[in-house]
């Protein structure tokens, strides 16, 4: 996936065309379908439930990292790099390419499937290890095993479904647009220093999804830790829409994002609360496949709505009310008695 991914992404800078650009965009998606709920998956055959949060974070934490890195990274290329007649926006695409396909073939010869593989563990460690995992499989009682289609079509896993569309609606409009928001604050700004602005959301967001996540495994619990980031995203997005002032605006992006990043990882460890392993694979598929639907529609819609408007504020709040439908769907879902226990614990230590 990450070879063809990322030869993919680099031929992006060939197009000539709208058209040529929309077919690799659409073989880019096809390419990388299968990767992220792949990981997660893979993940679990080396932690236990207990830890599944954090590790989700972890991982994850190389999407704000990557535009941490990337945002001030591409527009320099944008602004510095015209090499043999290109155009920087296409270095930008070919160069960013290329690391994928290296660390797809690093990864072929690396990345070793399961504990029992690892030959960079001791044989104490390994025994451990596996011991745990057996035992973490075993300690849930309330798991299903379900077949492909059976698992496509669980009520449970066609909410959650629609939970991340609308959460993906309303996160990749804030991410595809930030630029263009951070640029209405001066027309003044070249390329390179708004990429150096929009690098502080990710800082926070960084930050704050990796010390959200633990909270979510210390108390052993998804739910809650789901859905509050969800309404501190939302209401964050409302003052983002209505300051006037560029420091507070970036303030609340920064809290947007930090609700929307913390979000993910409590919610990736759901499906493993009430499917098993294989099952949960599946229904992260399902979920993953239908909600990145909302990457197409989401920013289309703030396209549409900010076109009409003219205003960054109008297409702000669209998406906060997005977000608040998200929160709404995740703190009224039911996912088994054991989560709903914890939530009550949880509940009861913050009260004192």
């Amino acid at each position: 996936m990450l070879v063809t991914w990322g030869a993919i992404a680099a031929g992006t800078a060939f197009a000539e065309t709208a058209n040529q650009l929309y077919v690799l965009r659409f073989l880019l998606g096809v390419a990388e379908a299968g990767f992220f709920p792949g990981i997660i998956v893979y993940l679990t055959y080396w932690f236990r439930s207990k830890e599944l949060a954090t590790t989700v974070a972890l991982f994850t934490a190389a999407i704000p990292v990557s535009y941490i890195i990337g945002a001030p990274l591409s527009t320099w290329i944008m602004d510095n790099i015209n090499w043999m007649g290109w155009s920087g926006w296409r270095w930008m695409l070919f160069l960013e390419g290329i690391p994928a396909v290296l660390l797809g073939v690093a990864c072929y010869f690396y990345l070793t499937d399961k504990p029992e593989q690892a030959k960079w563990l001791t044989d104490e460690e390994r025994s451990w290890l596996i011991n745990e995992l057996e035992n973490d499989r075993k300690s849930r009682k309330n798991v299903k095993h379900l077949g492909t289609l059976k698992t496509m079509a669980n009520p449970k896993v066609l909410y959650l479904s629609f939970i991340y569309f609308v959460y993906q609606c309303g996160s990749l409009g804030v991410g595809y647009w930030m630029p263009q928001i951070i640029k209405s604050f001066s027309e003044s700004l070249t390329h390179t220093q708004i990429g150096l602005i929009a690098m502080v959301p990710y800082i926070v967001a960084t930050i704050v999804m990796i010390a959200w996540s633990r909270s979510s495994d210390r108390h052993n619990e998804r739910k809650l830790h789901s859905a509050i980031p969800l309404a501190v995203a939302t209401a964050a997005m409302v003052g983002a829409g209505l300051v006037s002032s560029p420091v507070l605006a970036i303030a609340m992006i920064s809290l947007t994002l930090a609700g929307l990043y913390s979000f993910k990882s409590p919610f990736w460890a759901l499906p493993t609360l009430f499917l098993s392993r294989s099952t949960a694979a599946v229904s992260i598929a399902v979920i993953n496949s239908i909600g990145n639907l909302g990457g197409f529609v989401g920013p289309s819609m703030l396209g549409v709505v900010k076109g009409n408007t003219n205003s960054a504020t109008t297409g702000l709040l669209f998406l906060s009310v997005l977000l608040a439908i998200a929160f709404l769907m995740t703190l009224l879902m039911r996912v088994n008695n054991a989560d709903e226990g914890a939530e009550a614990a949880l509940a009861a230590e913050e009260s004192h």
